[in-house]
């Protein structure tokens, strides 16, 4: 039974004259236009891409409003760009390479970093108001693991949000862009091995939203986590859409815990930028002793050692905290006006009191695998932000390199889907609505094995854990699918490297980025005793169990030549693409 808002969000869509449903919800599948693309997910990456692709029509589904449930307005510290004087892109490659460790894809990362000045411009001419010093020069902030102050903010600490609020206006004024809010994508369609639409939901209704060009744009993982800093319904939805369709996956395994955030009981935990460490606060313990003097970096070393450093000293010690009474004092609340009103809020005032911080789950470098235009292995389907793995972050991300990541990406598929050509296509039959992702179950389950410390026992208990609930048709299972994925990427992969620190790890050479498709991932994982629903139709020799792990190949549901996938997806290919 639809009730009204369901109804209303049915005919706010249908007047869309791309989404066909009757009344009862049901879908009913036929030829139908597809001309537009569609934007999945409305932060700073999906609306910037929306804006530069005008004045082409697209569409873009937001499960909440323009910029709600998004990371992009909880960004503080602010968008890294080699524009200063003193700085240059090659200067900025070199600190995200360090802070990479080893595994970045250095010309993707070359070719993304080149773009700042572009990406700057553009988000300028919609709107956004950076920071200026007084000789009317950008102000540029210090941030770890740089070597030069490059980071540009705006509002202070409150970049995201103001970017944020530049881009929803900027939206509503442009008239090629219709914003289909309370709509959530459910499945990729795939049709012939190219997207051929997404099967939505708004309410209870069942929609099908036919789109030769799908740009997933849809968030992280961290609501994946018991203590994060992104809204906690981001729990990697645009990953279990990709995954299920047969994308290739990324680095999965690399989950960044942002050193700081206030040690409090809310969700999301209220992050305490780097930018203050930048601006000379310090990190101490209990006993008021400076916790990273004599490392590497000190307070600026790259967030996955500081991290650790404070997870032990909190395990070790007790609390950890920042003091900035010394280098900001009564300068705090000026500089950092968002963060002094949040600390005012947990009856902390930074001039006077030390800010307890804590490690949280912040941001995942792994993601569906693109090139530097956007592009993922099954054709049709692009991916930006924080959903996408484009090589830049390698193992560990470089602060504020990820707001500058998804407006370059956001310009790039513009770019590439502006003038693209829509060939026609057939709606295939689709499969029921799956339910709606509840990530409750999961949490537990991924805070205890894939937080900052790791080891083999843990993520095995937490495959076996997981795979019941991603193999099932429950509210869990995309959350699950998710986890499971990056569970089994870090179990595959042994040795320590950036954020992902294996305490049973093997000594040796750091093995390369891994790609591959989710039956890549499963393969080896004991499946034999799992009943397993009709998403996953395996193929291959004998019992279901042993075919995924002797001949690890799946099919996609929603299609009706359901392809097989082949095992790896290695020959897509990054860099600079002509």
């Amino acid at each position: 039974m639809l009730t009204q808002h369901d109804r209303k969000a049915a005919a706010q869509t249908l007047e869309s004259g791309a989404l066909f449903c009757r009344p009862d919800g049901s879908v009913r599948s036929e030829s139908a236009p597809a001309d537009r693309p569609v934007i999945v997910g409305a932060g700073l990456a999906g609306m910037l891409a929306a804006l530069e692709m005008a004045p082409r029509p697209v569409l873009l589904v937001t499960r909440a409003g323009l910029g709600a449930e998004a990371s992009t307005a909880l960004a503080q510290g602010g968008l890294a760009a080699a524009i200063g004087p003193d700085d240059s892109v090659e200067d900025h490659l070199s600190d995200t390479l360090a802070a990479g460790a080893g595994l970045v894809d250095a010309p993707a990362a070359r070719a993304i970093l080149a773009r700042a000045p572009d990406v700057v411009a553009a988000l300028i001419g919609h709107g956004v108001v950076f920071d200026r010093a007084d000789d009317g020069e950008f102000a540029r902030g210090l941030e770890a693991a740089h070597g030069r102050r490059r980071i540009l903010h705006a509002g202070g600490d409150a970049t995201g949000a103001v970017i944020a609020r530049a881009l929803v206006a900027a939206v509503r004024r442009t008239p090629s862009i219709t914003v289909i809010e309370g709509v959530e994508a459910r499945r990729l369609i795939v049709e012939d091995g190219r997207v051929a639409g997404l099967l939505c939901a708004a309410g209870a209704a069942a929609l099908v939203l036919p789109a030769a060009h799908v740009v997933l744009a849809s968030g992280g993982v961290g609501g994946l986590f018991a203590h994060g800093t992104n809204p906690p319904g981001n729990f990697g939805a645009g990953l279990a859409l990709a995954a299920r369709a047969g994308a290739v996956m990324a680095d999965m395994e690399f989950v960044q815990f942002h050193p700081t955030a206030l040690d409090g009981t809310g969700s999301p935990l209220p992050l305490i930028s780097e930018a203050v460490r930048g601006e000379g606060a310090v990190l101490v313990d209990e006993t008021g002793r400076p916790l990273m003097a004599g490392v590497p970096g000190g307070d600026l070393a790259p967030r996955d050692v500081v991290a650790r450093a404070i997870a032990a000293a909190g395990a070790a010690q007790g609390r950890v905290f920042l003091d900035a009474r010394a280098a900001l004092g009564p300068r705090f609340a000026t500089r950092f006006p968002t963060i002094a009103a949040e600390l005012a809020r947990a009856g902390l005032d930074p001039a006077r009191d030390l800010i307890p911080v804590r490690p949280a789950a912040h941001y995942h470098m792994g993601g569906v695998a693109t090139d530097v235009r956007g592009r993922t292995s099954i054709e049709g389907l692009h991916a930006i932000g924080e959903v996408a793995c484009t090589g830049l972050h390698g193992a560990n991300r470089l602060a504020s390199n990820s707001l500058l990541e998804a407006a370059a990406m956001a310009l790039a598929v513009a770019e590439d889907l502006r003038d693209a050509q829509t060939l026609p296509l057939r709606m295939p039959p689709v499969g029921p609505l799956p339910p709606r992702a509840d990530a409750g179950p999961v949490r537990p389950i991924v805070s205890a094995a894939l937080g900052l410390l790791r080891n083999g026992d843990g993520l095995a208990s937490a495959i076996a854990a997981l795979a019941p609930l991603a193999f099932g048709e429950g509210a869990a299972a995309d959350p699950a699918l998710v986890g499971l994925m990056i569970a089994t990427a870090a179990l595959r992969r042994r040795q320590s490297v950036g954020a992902h620190c294996r305490v049973d790890g093997d000594e040796g050479a750091i093995a390369p980025p891994r790609v591959s498709t989710l039956a890549d991932l499963l393969a080896g994982l004991d499946v034999t005793n799992l009943v397993l629903p009709p998403t996953f139709v395996l193929q291959g020799k004998g019992e279901p169990g042993v075919a995924i792990r002797e001949s690890p190949r799946t099919r996609v549901l929603y299609g009706s030549n359901r392809h097989s996938l082949p095992p790896c997806g290695g020959e897509l290919e990054r860099g600079v693409s002509n």
